[in-house]
Parts: C-alpha cells; sequence; structure tokens
C-alpha cells in the first residue's frame, strides 16, 4: 500500500485516501449541478402558476386553465420513474459521474426550448403540446439527477459526515428554487404588467445556458464515486438493477417512496407553484411580493436543510426526521390562515415557518437513503424510491390542492390534505431503521441486506 500524502484527509468508505481537496470538490460539484437542474424545474412550476394557463390554455377558461396549468407540473412526475429506472440501470452499471452529466445537459436544452416556445395565440393547440413534450423531458432527467448527485456525495464521504455531505445536493433544490424564484421576481420589475406576460417570463428560461455551462463544466471534473469504482474492480455489477432491487427490498422502496411523499406535498405548494397562485388570484396580493417572499422563505429552507443534514449525524436520520414532521404538520395548520390574512409578511411568515419542517425532513434523506439500500442496486433503489415518491407526494399537489379549494370554497380541505401525508410520512419513518454508519462497500453487501425495518434487531 501507498504511503498516505501529507494532504490526505481521512479513508473513503472503500478505504482508500480522500483528499480534503477532492472531498470539497465533490461537495461542491453536488450543489452546482443540482441548484441548475432544480432550477430549470422550478422555473418552470413558478411560470405556471403565474402564466402559463393564460399563454398556453386560455381557451378552457380561467378556472379549468389553472389547474391544467398545474397538471402539466404534475405530468412530469408521471416520468421520472422511467428517468429512475434508466438512470439507476447506467448508474449501477457504469457509474455515477456520466449519469450526472446526461441528465444536466437533458434539462437545460429542454428549459431552454420552453423560453423559444410560441404561445397558444400564435400556433394553437401545438403549443401546449409541445409544451407537455418538453415537461416531459424535464421529469425524465429530474428522475434521474438526484440519485446520481446524493451517492456521489454520500459514498465520497468520511462515515461520520454522511449526513453533512448528503446535505450538499439537498440544498441545491432551495437553491434552485431560491434563484427561480429571484429571476422572475426580477422579471416581474423590470418588465411589470403585459410586458411580463408577453416575453419577460421568457429570460429565467432561456437564462438556464449559462447555468448548464456553469454545471457541466464543475461536474466533468469530478472523479467517479469510490464505492462504484472497488464494485468495477470486483466485477460485482449487477446485469438488471432494477429487477433486483423489486425482487428482494420491494417492501422497503414503498416505504422510503412514503417518507418522501409526506414531504414532497407540502413543498409542492411553493415549488409546484400553488401558493404563488392562490396567493396572486385567489386573495389578490401583489405578484412581485408574493415572489419576494417565496425567494426568502427559499433561504430558510436552505439553512433548515443544511442543519438537518448536520444535526443527522449527531442525533440519527429517524431522530432528525421525527422532529421534521412534527415542526412540519404544525406549520401546515398555521399556513393558510396566515396567507389568507391578505398580509405579505405573514404570508412570508407561514412559509418560513412551512420550510423549517421541509429542511429537517429532506436534509437526511441522501445519508438515510444511502444506507438503507446495498451498494450493488443502491443508485436503482435510490432513485426510483425517490422518484415513486415524488409521484405519490408532489406531482399531483398543487392540481389537488386547486381542485379541494375551488370544490369547497376553503382552504381547509387543503390543508387536512397535506397534514394527511405528513402523518403516512411519519408512519413510514417509524417504520423504517435508522442505519447511520453502516459500511458502504461492497465487501459489506450481506449486513446491508439485512436489518432494514424498524422491527428487526
Amino acid at each position: 500500500m501507498s504511503a498516505q500524502h501529507p494532504n490526505a484527509g481521512p479513508l473513503t468508505p472503500t478505504g482508500t485516501i480522500a483528499s480534503t481537496s477532492d472531498r470539497r470538490r465533490v461537495a461542491f460539484a453536488t450543489v452546482v449541478g443540482t441548484t441548475v437542474e432544480w432550477y430549470d424545474y422550478f422555473i418552470y412550476a413558478s411560470a405556471a402558476g403565474l402564466v402559463f394557463g393564460q399563454l398556453f390554455f386560455e381557451p378552457a377558461g380561467e378556472g379549468v386553465a389553472t389547474i391544467l396549468s398545474f397538471l402539466t407540473v404534475g405530468i412530469s412526475f408521471l416520468f421520472r420513474p422511467l428517468g429512475a429506472f434508466l438512470a439507476g440501470h447506467f448508474g449501477d452499471r457504469y457509474g455515477r459521474r456520466i449519469v450526472l452529466v446526461v441528465t444536466l445537459i437533458l434539462m437545460g436544452a429542454a428549459t431552454v426550448l420552453i423560453g423559444l416556445l410560441p404561445t397558444y395565440a400564435q400556433i394553437g393547440v401545438a403549443a401546449p403540446v409541445l409544451l407537455i413534450v418538453l415537461r416531459v423531458l424535464q421529469g425524465v432527467s429530474a428522475g434521474g439527477e438526484w440519485g446520481g448527485a446524493v451517492l456521489m456525495a454520500v459514498e465520497h464521504a468520511p462515515r461520520a459526515r454522511r449526513g453533512l455531505f448528503g446535505a450538499m445536493p439537498q440544498i441545491g433544490v432551495p437553491i434552485g428554487l431560491l434563484l427561480a424564484s429571484a429571476m422572475l421576481a426580477l422579471m416581474n420589475a423590470l418588465f411589470p404588467g403585459d410586458a411580463f406576460i408577453q416575453w419577460g417570463w421568457r429570460i429565467p428560461f432561456l437564462f438556464s445556458v449559462v447555468l448548464i455551462l456553469v454545471g457541466y463544466w464543475v461536474r466533468r471534473r469530478v472523479e467517479e464515486s469510490p464505492v462504484f469504482a472497488e464494485i468495477a474492480e470486483r466485477k460485482e455489477r449487477t446485469s438488471a438493477p432494477a429487477i433486483t432491487l423489486f425482487r428482494r427490498f420491494t417492501p422497503l422502496v414503498l416505504l422510503a417512496a412514503l417518507v418522501f411523499a409526506g414531504n414532497n406535498a407540502a413543498g409542492y405548494m411553493t415549488t409546484g407553484g400553488y401558493i404563488q397562485n392562490y396567493a396572486t388570484t385567489a386573495i389578490g396580493l401583489d405578484r412581485g411580493a408574493v415572489l419576494t417572499a417565496v425567494t426568502i422563505s427559499s433561504v430558510s429552507w436552505l439553512l433548515s436543510t443544511f442543519a438537518a443534514g448536520w444535526l443527522c449525524d449527531r442525533i440519527g436520520r429517524r431522530t432528525t426526521y421525527i422532529i421534521g414532521w412534527i415542526a412540519q404538520g404544525a406549520a401546515l395548520i398555521a399556513l393558510f390562515p396566515l396567507v389568507n390574512s391578505g398580509e405579505v409578511v405573514l404570508l412570508g411568515t407561514g412559509l418560513v415557518l412551512l420550510t423549517i419542517g421541509l429542511g429537517f425532513t429532506y436534509g437526511p434523506q441522501s445519508a438515510w437513503y444511502s444506507e438503507l439500500f446495498p451498494a450493488s442496486v443502491r443508485f436503482s433503489g435510490v432513485s426510483i424510491s425517490y422518484a415513486i415518491g415524488a409521484i405519490l407526494g408532489g406531482a399531483f399537489a398543487p392540481t389537488i390542492a386547486a381542485w379541494l379549494q375551488q370544490s369547497t370554497g376553503s382552504s381547509d380541505a387543503v390543508t387536512w390534505y397535506l397534514v394527511g401525508m405528513a402523518v403516512l410520512g411519519l408512519v413510514a419513518t417509524l417504520l423504517l431503521r435508522d442505519r447511520r454508519g453502516i459500511d458502504l462497500r461492497p465487501s459489506a453487501e450481506e449486513a446491508q441486506s439485512t436489518g432494514l425495518y424498524a422491527w428487526q434487531r
């Protein structure tokens, strides 16, 4: 064995030496990459709540156009499993790094094309059809990106700091929301009224070109995951990882998916554009002020996500989640009364309170998911669980919320729907076992395949 480099850091999960600069490069790359991916994704969701109903579905009438616009947000989730299956297969067979680069380019290209898309008034029914096609491509990309970013971060991390390193790709999500909301707020200020609706909304989509180039450059400089490198060296790559996953670990996939569903349903009140639409149309608040409030809440979401990643290395993934579910449930009960007050400051307060709970039920997810699944099917396991959870939770949460609001004439039904999803996430959390610090190497596959559930010891 070669001598340790004087600037080298602690052992990676594979037992090789990782320098501090290597680990920082990986952490930075996962943050930048997921920020770019989710900026693209959230720009669409925010625009769907603000302008897409009018631009692409106006002949359906105002109320129906809003629901159709939110449906296009949800449709992409149906294709996340396809992205997860493809990314899981190629990620477990050929490595994490190549998947990250491909998904980044696919997401960015779809986003830029949306920014160039003619409206219904210009080309008729072809406009919403093309919009849906591009949104599907975003869904495929999002379904594959997250698992690769998570495993690159966690599998490079020192064993005692997986939660903190795993929080790096997680904070890319609130940063992406922050950038998306800030860009739309800026465009709304620079191009008010009809100018924003006519073409001001397009600029944030076209700006994605710059982000793609930055993300591509950063991700190309990152080394392959040490766990996958050992899998390849040992020639233990699974030929059909998704089939193996479902044959052996179906209950685990479903429980992990429900954990994410509880978080995702509440999260998509803002990331899916529902609160933005509800606050501006039903309550009558200024669009720019609402976007500013969402931007501020993105900062609190970022901080709470990072804090939860740090904390879960000390008190465990499961305990951190339980704290988060309690905080999230309390915030959901307070959210709509604060929004319905018609005061922007109270709207912002409600969103900040919500994002604290969201951060604590999101920050530990990377580390916990990575420690739940064996090395040979880990990419497939984390990606597919995430994609299924996104469908069960966030896919149609804005659509369901809009339908409940219109059907009942009250936001109370929306509140109890979201609280019910949080309770479902809490139950799934209690049924899973905390496996903090488990050996992630391929040589520990047997231990990784047992003791998955809370009732097992």
